[in-house]
């Protein structure tokens, strides 16, 4: 019990800490909702040359762009949140706090990461989507259950993308500069999440690895939850996303372990 109340504390600051950025998130909010309007506008000229293509009518398409630009900060999907400052932390030394903390180090980022996502999902995530329902012909279910399913698919790939990250983070024990790293999860996680084009579109045996990457349950899975496309139905899909999440914490445990035994905390 004082576990979770110290996580639930961890994640009500992560939540704070980011509600004060009230520029920045107009900044995103601004920036999300242009770079929607630009990809819909896109899709729309893709699909009127290839309708159907993917398994998605044009509806289906631009919600999924929509659903791309909610989700494009709460689940991190360009990198960024604690990622960074985790870099640092370690580059400079202060990891060495952290670590004599009374607390679990992969718990207490993940819970301040929920939290910052809670945020980024209510103040950057909302106002994309309505601006693109206002505006475009989009594919929202009417079932409350459907939306239930989805918010659950949403919190598992925020999960995921922390897992996924914060081994990308933990390279940094390792390495005196983690930029390169952080470069190649963004490129990675924007490829292979479909943000840039949804996965069922990728050809061949090229798509199907691609739909089984851990990327794919940041957004590709979500998307497709809401849309009612997910294969093998919603419940497969969160199946898929709870699994990679185990399977990620688990490395990121490992990883932890052997950093924090093994390497000496740069800077002394």
């Amino acid at each position: 019990m004082h576990l979770l109340r110290l996580n639930l504390a961890v994640a009500a600051s992560g939540f704070r800490r980011y509600a004060t950025y009230r520029v920045a998130t107009a900044a995103g909010v601004f920036t999300n909702t242009v770079f929607g309007f630009i990809l819909a506008y896109t899709f729309i000229a893709l699909w009127h040359e290839r309708p159907q293509l993917g398994g998605y009518g044009q509806s289906q398409a631009l919600t999924f762009v929509w659903t791309g630009q909610a989700l494009l900060a709460a689940a991190a999907l360009m990198g960024g949140g604690f990622q960074d400052e985790l870099h640092e932390r370690i580059r400079n030394g202060d990891i060495a706090v952290d670590l004599y903390r009374p607390v679990d180090l992969q718990l207490w980022w993940l819970a301040h990461d929920l939290g910052r996502a809670a945020f980024q999902l209510v103040g950057r995530g909302v106002v994309p989507m309505v601006a693109g329902a206002l505006v475009f012909d989009l594919a929202l279910p009417a079932s409350p259950l459907v939306w239930a399913l989805f918010l659950l698919s949403v919190l598992l790939a925020v999960v995921v993308s922390f897992a996924v990250r914060y081994l990308w983070a933990l390279c940094g024990f390792w390495l005196l500069d983690s930029t390169g790293l952080s470069a190649l999860s963004t490129l990675l996680s924007m490829f292979f999440s479909g943000m840039l084009l949804p996965l069922h579109v990728f050809p061949g045996e090229f798509g199907d690895v691609a739909r089984q990457l851990p990327w794919a349950a940041t957004l590709q899975v979500p998307a497709d939850v809401l849309l009612g496309t997910q294969p093998g139905g919603a419940l497969a899909g969160l199946a898929f996303q709870a699994v990679w999440a185990v399977v990620l914490l688990a490395a990121g445990r490992l990883l932890q372990a052997l950093a924090t035994r093994k390497v000496v905390v740069q800077g002394g």
